[in-house]
């Protein structure tokens, strides 16, 4: 019997991957539901291939515009996963969050109920809502996956493993593409430059966030609610090869690592319950030479100023919410040229310093709208007062 896929940003980088990965194993999985926010070609072209007959498509312009399209080929199109899933019978096998963004968060909370298994490669969703989603999949009885290919390996290398006994656990970052400059060097560089992240290929958003380091500390966050650790268990490492993906120091003396070439495919790959069949020409193939020379660096404070954001409390507060909003706003700014590389940093540790933010640092949300609304809130804040 086929397993049931949902796929929430399938146009995406994880998406594409997925879907390379599920089209290998086209007897193991049927994909039951795409969505995208508003690349209409590529879920059009997706859906066809995949034979997907429930798509979802986020931007209500592009929605109206296109459905019509997919009327054609009696593919059912909605605005809203709750929507899309309101008379699915069953329990898909497993539900992949791949969106980006705060948007991720209602999706994830909205196909919970209907997936025995829900991998997320959402940062925002475990950062901002990882209460309201643990609750879900406790109640639902769903399985919790980390995508991330950090956190996916330390849950592989915690597996029968008892926490008290962990000593540390270091969470692998590649240094970005500034890796041997002073930010004092780079303080005005172009978005072009800093989108060339060394080893992976990825989206806009994340190849800054990685630049500055705001990744490998929302990974540090994501890592503390994941697996309900105090922060002083996690520390970041710099591995320019980006091989080594995770390491557990047990208090025992044992340490165990995790490694994997620079492909989200075999997190997935394992993500999916699949037995890998590696082919002779495939390139996943043991690379020994690379563990000569792992050169593992501790970041510092001059070069990553961001690091700081680590001496904060994360306590499923606000607090979260208006760091990644903050974040998103910076960013986007970046990348339209509108501040300076060094201005990401700088605001960033002065907005967050702002009394009209840090009132809501011991307030917990009590639902998603609180967080939208505070995404807002963020939003509105910055468009005033960044200059």
């Amino acid at each position: 019997m086929k397993r049931d896929l949902f796929l929430l940003g399938s146009t995406g980088s994880i998406g594409d991957t997925t879907l390379k990965v599920v089209n290998k194993h086209k007897s193991v999985f049927r994909v039951k539901l795409l969505s995208t926010n508003q690349n209409i070609n590529k879920i059009y072209k997706q859906s066809l291939k995949f034979n997907v007959k429930r798509i979802v498509i986020f931007d209500k312009d592009k929605y109206y515009m296109n459905k019509h399209k997919f009327d054609k080929k009696k593919i059912k199109v909605f605005f809203s996963i709750k929507e899309a899933l309101k008379n699915y019978k069953g329990k898909s096998f497993l539900t992949i969050n791949a969106i980006s963004g705060i948007d991720g968060l209602e999706p994830s909370l909205d196909t919970i109920k209907y997936s025995k298994n829900l991998a997320i490669a959402n940062k925002e969703s475990i950062i901002c809502g990882w209460k309201f989603i643990k609750k879900s999949l406790k109640k639902n009885n769903t399985n919790f996956i980390p995508l991330d290919s950090e956190h996916f390996s330390i849950w592989s290398l915690l597996k029968s493993e008892k926490y008290q006994n962990i000593k540390k656990i270091y969470l692998t970052a590649s240094g970005g593409p500034f890796l041997n400059k002073k930010l004092k060097e780079i303080k005005n560089i172009k978005p072009k430059f800093a989108l060339k992240h060394p080893n992976w290929q990825m989206g806009k958003k994340i190849s800054i966030d990685s630049a500055t380091m705001m990744n490998k500390i929302f990974e540090v966050i994501e890592a503390i609610k994941i697996f309900d650790l105090d922060i002083k268990k996690f520390q970041i490492l710099i591995h320019p090869k980006s091989y080594v993906h995770a390491i557990v120091h047990f208090n025992n003396g044992l340490i165990k690592f995790l490694a994997h070439d620079t492909t989200m495919e075999i997190p997935i790959t394992n993500a999916l319950f699949l037995k890998s069949n590696i082919k002779k020409n495939d390139k996943n193939i043991f690379y020994y030479n690379r563990f000569n020379g792992l050169n593992f660096i501790k970041p510092n404070f001059k070069n990553f100023p961001l690091l700081k954001i680590l001496k904060y409390k994360f306590n499923d507060t606000f607090f979260e919410t208006i760091l990644v909003s903050i974040n998103d706003e910076l960013v986007r700014y970046y990348l339209n040229d509108k501040i300076s590389y060094i201005s990401i940093h700088l605001f960033m540790l002065k907005f967050l310093k702002k009394s009209y933010f840090k009132k809501y640092y011991k307030v917990k949300p009590n639902n998603i709208n609180q967080i939208k609304s505070m995404v807002d809130k963020v939003n509105n804040y910055i468009k005033k007062n960044i200059d």
